[in-house]
């Protein structure tokens, strides 16, 4: 009777992760010689930072890296399982660590899911040097971390790791760890578990370590194509979030919105949110759009696009995607206009290309006795004491007069608004 192996309980990603700086592969621009980050953890000279990059891109290994290299008392804690209490606590062993003159380092994974309390709280020792802090995050720090710990932390970006990245790990796993290197594993399809993994190391090693598992018992363990479909389940679904493909599925769910299809909004917002896709990305996708290519003709458009994506941050999936399909249908049946996109564009070229005019007096700020004896606002005319609360005035530079950047559509409520304009401007412009 074959002996059974033993299955380790720790997680393969968590038993080859990497312990000193030499073992850590990517991330060059920060962990290179000379670069930011190592020089910090060689001379254990750390400082407040934030590191800003995808899942599985090495955030927690630099903080276990710092935490096994430093003199500093070291903390980790993920905001989605601690609050205000743990922070305090920790504060507290900081306190009387600087009275020692002892150094404190707080790492906070998932950072963004701290509220905004829960963020004040660490201020004042970050400001005074109680603590230095590490936090970790897959969201933009500009809109997810407040501005006052933001200012006192600098902003570290991680790229996702390159093919040969993960290669040099998946190597370094196979020959470093307990169990696979004494496994009679004879083949990997390395392309296409790289492509499940989605440029995500701990996807890559999970997925690998569920299709070893999987083919344990047998000979000659090989984990083709075919066994790696009947790990992840996924086989017609799964997509490359970094290369072409995602490109492709985000283009085709954007046009289909544009060409007013949402049948073909929702497949294509169905392959994305299958493979893995961050449902955030899709809902700041759909916020541009609303402007980009609904615009006023449907200005309800943009509210709601906004409401999806707060919405989405706070509930997130699974439920998040009947939110996002709420929106996309609406999206991509409203009435269209680029209207407000083409204007701002031919606004924009105007003054890159062409002289700049200065301001008319009458259109001009007149806060002084001086600016007004000087014609500042003379002969300007209040809209709203004439009839319409309109009065036909010009307040382009006089050069430029009757120059017109936003030409309104026939397109739902923008073609009301283009009714009002011609209305309006009887003499001066075109509609």
């Amino acid at each position: 009777m074959k002996k059974k192996i033993p299955i380790p309980s720790v997680p393969l990603a968590e038993r080859v992760r990497p312990a000193a700086l030499n073992d850590f592969f990517g991330q060059d621009k920060l962990l290179g010689n000379g670069k930011p980050i190592r020089l910090m953890i060689e001379n254990d000279t750390p400082t407040s930072f934030i590191l800003w990059g995808p899942p599985g891109s090495g955030k927690t290994t630099i903080a276990r890296i710092i935490a096994n290299h430093t003199k500093a008392d070291f903390f980790q804690i993920n905001a989605v399982s601690s609050g205000v209490k743990d922070i305090r606590e920790i504060i507290q062993i900081a306190k009387k660590n600087k009275f020692v003159n002892r150094r404190t380092i707080l790492f906070i994974d998932e950072i963004h899911r701290f509220n905004k309390a829960q963020q004040d709280a660490l201020l004042n020792s970050v400001e005074a040097g109680e603590i230095i802090l590490i936090g970790a995050t897959t969201e933009n720090p500009s809109f997810e971390v407040i501005p006052a710990l933001r200012s006192r932390a600098r902003v570290y970006v991680l790229e996702e790791l390159s093919k040969q990245d993960l290669l040099l790990i998946l190597k370094s796993a196979l020959n470093s760890d307990e169990l696979l290197s004494k496994l009679p594993l004879k083949k990997i399809d390395e392309d296409f578990l790289l492509y499940l993994s989605g440029g995500d190391a701990r996807m890559m090693l999970s997925i690998l370590e569920s299709a070893v598992i999987q083919e344990i018992d047998k000979d000659k363990i090989i984990i083709s194509k075919e066994v790696l479909e009947n790990v992840v389940q996924k086989k017609n679904v799964v997509y490359d979030k970094s290369g072409e493909e995602h490109y492709n599925v985000i283009s085709a769910f954007i046009k289909s919105i544009r060409g007013s299809d949402p049948d073909a909004a929702l497949y294509w917002m169905a392959r994305m949110l299958e493979g893995g896709e961050d449902p955030l990305f899709i809902a700041r996708r759909m916020v541009i759009l609303a402007s980009e290519d609904v615009g006023n003709a449907s200005p309800n458009g943009l509210v709601l696009a906004e409401s999806t994506f707060s919405a989405v941050h706070k509930i997130g999936m699974p439920e998040a995607r009947i939110i996002l399909a709420q929106c996309a249908t609406y999206l991509a049946s409203s009435p269209k206009s680029n209207a407000s996109y083409l204007g701002i564009d031919k606004a924009i070229s105007e003054v890159r290309n062409n002289e700049q005019f200065p301001v008319p007096l009458h259109l001009r700020n007149a806060p002084t006795k001086l600016m007004k004896d000087i014609g500042y606002g003379k002969k300007y005319k209040y809209a709203h004491d004439f009839s319409n609360h309109f009065v036909e005035e010009n307040y382009l530079p006089e050069e430029l007069k009757g120059r017109q950047f936003y030409l309104p559509t026939e397109n739902g409520q923008e073609k009301k608004i283009k009714e009002w304009l011609r209305f309006l401007w009887k003499k001066l412009k075109k509609y």
